[in-house]
């Protein structure tokens, strides 16, 4: 699977038809933490990509898999990632810098992911359909789900295992084969997957890995034409970049948020609540597509919510990720930290107040908590992707709503209120895709349609449903 350099590195090629094909261009994988190079990947070329496609085409058209031998390949897999929870979690750890206890936590919701996949493969139905209307008296309807064919997926940095089960476990569910493009900053963890897939029994072409960037092997997958659907979850500008370039043909795109939560001052528990907004708009170092960004809190509440959030924000402890007790890692790469510190300062430099953090060092930004921000603010108004939250009052709910709907972003939002009409009117007036009431916008059971309005995304994912969009619906009639 892996080759050894002159310097024990291990080297990951383009997983094609079951096999690793050895890279003639590699890319360095950094330890996100400490900088060193652990790993290196292949540089897909187009020749590569189109044999990738090529055998994951051909595999659909050849080879079928009845849907209980699904069902047996994924929970096989299921038990093997349990098997091997703790070396995957290390991987994550210094592939992406999330800390320990959020990786192992990944792993388990990865399998739990991949074990909710399993139990679609045998659920998957068409409908009957009533055919009432005069001259159908002989005749009856009914409808069948098939696959797709081959799915192209392109998955991202900030959750490289759950988030790419969510879409290999439904796509092989429903009988697909896939081409996948894991992000290059964090592709070991996708390699891995492959690897437990066909030691559970997956036979070659039903999964071929392309590694590389997303410019050259993510383009080379957009121009084939065989590949009939697509799967992504990233930026709004590639989604949309997707949506443009793939024509006619199904997509499903998991996009951002600048996620608002508001706290109303009939809050259940004020302690709770504070202690959620903060800890989850710094989890995996506020590097989630729904992590807490903009807290609306009424005025009434506002300085005793700021005063806890402080306090909540101080205990947590910043550093190395491999450390059990760390609980903010690193971002992603200097660069990006150096970027939302920048966003910080334009803030400050615009009237916002820093009252924590706000500091940086290398690629680690210490959770940082603003007031006084504004509506066009970047940390307010773009999705910051850092561990950055901004605290801002409001005197009326109709004003929080009007605030959190003003985005073109609109995944999910947390409403923290024990009035039960207030609750209510949330879920009919808040224009997003997923309404979270007494939780935060982060909120993510894995078996729940999750998917965004406005640019957002298109499609939902949660196996069954992503198993919906991985198939496609066919009536049949008979005339008796």
């Amino acid at each position: 699977m892996e080759i050894k350099t002159e310097k024990q590195i291990a080297t990951y090629g383009n997983y094609i038809n079951g096999e690793w094909h050895e890279p003639a261009q590699t890319l360095a994988v950094f330890n996100k933490y400490t900088g060193e190079e652990f790993a290196r990947i292949a540089r897909a070329t187009k020749e590569e990509v189109t044999s990738a496609i090529t055998n994951a085409h051909e595999t659909f058209q050849t080879k079928k898999l009845s849907p209980y031998e699904r069902y047996e390949i994924l929970m096989r897999a299921a038990e093997i990632f349990k098997e091997r929870r703790e070396e995957l979690a290390l991987i994550i750890v210094r592939e992406v810098g999330k800390v320990l206890k959020d990786a192992r936590g990944e792993i388990d919701r990865g399998i739990q992911t991949l074990i909710a996949s399993a139990e679609e493969a045998k659920r998957i139905a068409g409908t009957g359909v009533p055919l009432g209307q005069p001259g159908n008296e002989n005749k009856m309807a009914f409808t069948v789900r098939v696959p797709v064919g081959v799915i192209g997926a392109i998955t991202p940095f900030n959750f490289p295992f759950n988030l790419t089960l969510h879409k290999i476990g439904p796509a092989i569910a429903a009988g697909n084969t896939v081409v996948l493009k894991p992000a290059e900053v964090t592709p070991v963890i996708a390699c891995k997957i492959a690897e437990v897939l066909t030691e559970a029994g997956l036979p070659a072409g039903f999964l071929n890995i392309v590694n590389g960037l997303g410019q050259e092997a993510g383009q080379y997958l957009l121009e084939d034409d065989r590949i009939a659907m697509y799967t992504f979850t990233g930026s709004a500008g590639v989604g949309r970049h997707i949506k443009s370039a793939t024509g006619i043909r199904r997509v499903t795109l998991e996009l951002g948020n600048n996620s608002p939560n508001i706290v109303h001052r009939d809050a259940p528990d004020l302690d709770r609540a504070a202690e959620l907004c903060v800890t989850r708009g710094y989890i995996n170092a506020g590097q989630a597509c729904i992590s807490v960004q903009r807290i609306y809190v009424h005025r009434d509440i506002f300085d005793a919510f700021v005063e806890k959030a402080i306090k909540v924000a101080g205990s947590l402890r910043v550093g190395n990720p491999e450390d059990e007790t760390t609980d903010v890692g690193p971002m992603i790469s200097e660069k990006e930290a150096k970027r939302a510190e920048s966003w910080i300062q334009e803030a400050v430099e615009q009237g916002a107040k820093v009252v924590f953090g706000g500091t940086r060092e290398g690629a680690i930004l210490q959770p940082t908590i603003l007031v006084d921000a504004t509506p066009d603010m970047k940390v307010v108004c773009q999705e910051v992707f850092a561990p950055v939250v901004s605290i801002i009052p409001f005197d009326d709910i109709q004003e929080a709503f009007d605030h959190a709907n003003n985005s073109e972003l609109a995944l999910q939002v947390g409403v923290f209120t024990s009035n039960i009409q207030i609750a209510m009117q949330a879920a009919h007036e808040l224009h997003f895709g997923g309404v979270i009431i007494n939780d935060v916008s982060s909120y993510r059971a894995d078996v729940m349609p999750y998917g965004g309005l406005k640019n957002s995304g298109i499609g939902k994912e949660g196996p069954h449903y992503a198993v919906q969009e991985m198939t496609e619906e066919k009536i049949v009639v008979i005339n008796l």
